[in-house]
């Protein structure tokens, strides 16, 4: 599908937009004709088509100053945020240690938050003003049994987009997107195989996981005009989401949702 809105006057950072939902994302982005940045703590040898690469930990707070002066300098100004970054592994929560649980609530709240900082400091002074997409998980929403401290940042993120659209109204719009089950080229090892992964997808109620290319197009809309009014949202894009338990068990003893 292609994207008919036109973006060619908005200048973009993704972080984190270099491989899964992130580069589906910046890819977007680029296909409406916007000028696309995306950054990471690692080099990229060859950036994705129609993007340009710049190397920052989030996490840090002299690291994202730099990086967003060095992004004004080359292009003058910063239209659109997008705040991608995170993740976390598998750990229960009565085993992880308090050093991982630092390393995954600063990953997936402060540094978007850090970033927000940064980019609110350049949108408010240009005439256009700006807009911030936080990219959320529907691990906000519901139980996180095994990331309970990523679940626990992206709720945490989730407010944060509320707070900030009040704060920094009506000059900056803040939106977040709460992305569920997504494939990507590692969604089988993460799973466990394709045969889990089919298994998995046939619990949601669209029939299958998310493209990281339609998390892109939301975060298009929300960065475009047609949304000019949207602020303080978080959009939904999870297929349906996760129907109740007591649904699956009636489906297994061939009783319907009825």
């Amino acid at each position: 599908m292609s994207l008919s809105l036109d973006l060619s006057d908005r200048v973009v950072l993704v972080t984190g937009g270099t491989r899964g939902i992130g580069a589906g994302i910046a890819a977007r982005f680029a296909d409406a004709g916007a000028v696309v940045i995306t950054c990471a703590r690692s080099e990229v040898a060859v950036p994705a088509p129609g993007t340009t690469h710049l190397q920052c930990d989030v996490r840090d707070p002299a690291a994202v100053k730099a990086l967003v002066a060095r992004f004004v300098a080359a292009h003058g100004r910063l239209v659109v945020l997008v705040n991608i970054a995170g993740g976390s592994p598998y750990a229960l929560a009565a085993d992880a240690s308090s050093n991982l649980h630092d390393k995954i609530l600063g990953l997936n709240l402060s540094a978007p938050l850090l970033m927000a900082q940064a980019a609110n400091a350049v949108m408010q002074s240009q005439e256009s003003g700006g807009s911030i997409v936080n990219v959320s998980s529907i691990s906000a929403l519901r139980p996180s049994p095994g990331t309970a401290a990523y679940g626990a940042a992206k709720a945490g993120l989730d407010s944060l987009t509320r707070s900030l659209a009040v704060e920094w109204a009506p000059r900056v719009r803040m939106n977040a997107i709460s992305v569920g089950l997504c494939r990507t080229s590692r969604t089988a090892d993460h799973y466990g195989g394709d045969e889990t992964v089919a298994a998995i997808e046939a619990t949601i109620p669209l029939g299958r996981m998310a493209r990281p290319d339609e998390v892109g197009n939301v975060a298009v809309f929300l960065a475009s005009d047609l949304a000019s009014y949207v602020s303080g949202a978080t959009i939904e894009c999870h297929g349906g989401g996760e129907p109740p338990i007591f649904s699956h068990v009636l489906d297994h003893l061939g009783k319907g949702l009825a």
